[in-house]
């Protein structure tokens, strides 16, 4: 974990060296999250969560933008048995430590509003992690089930407004958040729908 931070660190720094302009503030917001799985057995639904971190911007109409935030979400199983004892549903919450590197074009820009799109790779690592038993038995996945260092990519779309930000992203597991869980063959990865406001407190846009 601390040889990948310290790559997307360099990569910051140089990012900044190279393109000059820059631009630094704080984000919050909404995000719903589902850990897929292809067992026909399991149903898997969509968990709200939220987010809360800051966000940098290096450059002009093409620009690296790097992110370090705090994300809540998880998902929640739910496998039907036989007979309703066999019936069991539990709900994964993570907390996790975001670092997302974008590249962005800005197709609109003005003084007043600037319209853009961006694509990048995010390493994300759990920090905290509760798995609840809601069914009528203990479901198969444990806390070590859980891959704690995982890989997305994540695309999307964001409006600058005055000193105010608007993004809208979907981000995609690159590899197996559950692989296997007890007799289960999970293959789970995790995909999340983002929305997020933020504001600049430094620099420009």
């Amino acid at each position: 974990m601390k040889k990948i931070i310290l790559v997307i660190l360099v990569t910051v720094l140089a990012a900044g060296t190279s393109f000059g302009q820059f631009a630094l503030g704080i984000k919050l917001g909404y995000n719903a999250s589902k850990l897929s799985t292809d067992l026909d057995s399991i149903k898997s639904d969509f968990n709200s969560g939220f987010h809360i971190g800051a966000w940098s911007r290096f450059g002009k109409r093409i620009y690296v933008a790097p992110e370090l935030h705090y994300t809540l979400s998880g998902s929640v199983f739910t496998s039907e048995g036989n007979v309703s004892t066999d019936d069991w549903k539990q709900k994964i919450t993570v907390g996790t430590l975001d670092i997302p590197v974008l590249v962005g074009v800005k197709i609109i820009h003005s003084d007043f509003i600037t319209w853009r799109i961006e694509l990048g790779p995010q390493a994300s690592f759990i920090v905290n992690k509760k798995i609840t038993e809601k069914g009528a038995i203990d479901g198969p996945i444990e806390d070590a089930d859980l891959n704690t260092a995982n890989w997305y990519i994540l695309g999307g779309t964001g409006i600058d407004f005055l000193f105010m930000k608007l993004d809208v992203r979907y981000q995609y597991g690159l590899n197996d958040f559950i692989a296997d869980a007890g007799d289960y063959q999970f293959d789970s990865k995790n995909q999340m729908i983002v929305v997020s406001l933020g504001f600049k407190i430094f620099g420009k846009k």
